[in-house]
């Protein structure tokens, strides 16, 4: 099972994905409610859950995706009992909290970071800033191997 906003879809989600993928027979992925982004992280997506979900159902790599639980973001752990949850490199996870609800839950899943992929370009902050701060001229051109 692997978690994002997925907002701005980019490579380095990509290598997240099939790395978390690799680690097991199926992989479901968790697309976060606009409400629980915003909480986290003080602003809405720039695409909304519905839009954002769709991206992550049409790559192959993903066997099923939905849309996580309104307030509890581990509720949906509880209900598909994954083996194994995969983190990004860069993702804010209560550890602790974590291993408690598993813990609580009973629920065995192993928790793996994932490595980085080009963490200076494919970062979704990173690329976000350069397109909408209009630095046309900045390292992220068009026509650059981003994605």
């Amino acid at each position: 099972m692997a978690f994002g906003t997925f907002d701005i879809l980019h490579a380095g989600h990509l290598h997240y994905l099939k790395k978390a993928k690799s680690l097991g027979d199926k992989l479901i992925v968790v697309v976060a409610r606009d409400e629980n982004v915003l909480k986290e992280k003080g602003a809405r997506p720039y695409l909304c859950e519905k839009d954002r979900l769709s991206l992550i159902k049409a790559l192959k790599v993903v066997d099923k995706a939905v849309l996580g639980l309104s307030g509890d973001k581990f509720k949906v752990i509880a209900k598909y009992k994954p083996d194994i949850i995969a983190l990004g490199y860069d993702q804010k996870v209560d550890y602790v909290a974590l291993k408690k609800f598993l813990r609580d839950k009973k629920l065995k899943a192993k928790v793996v970071r994932i490595s980085a992929y080009r963490p200076q370009r494919c970062k979704s902050s990173i690329i976000k800033r350069a397109m909408f701060e209009g630095k046309s001229k900045s390292k992220l051109e068009l026509g650059t191997d981003i994605i």
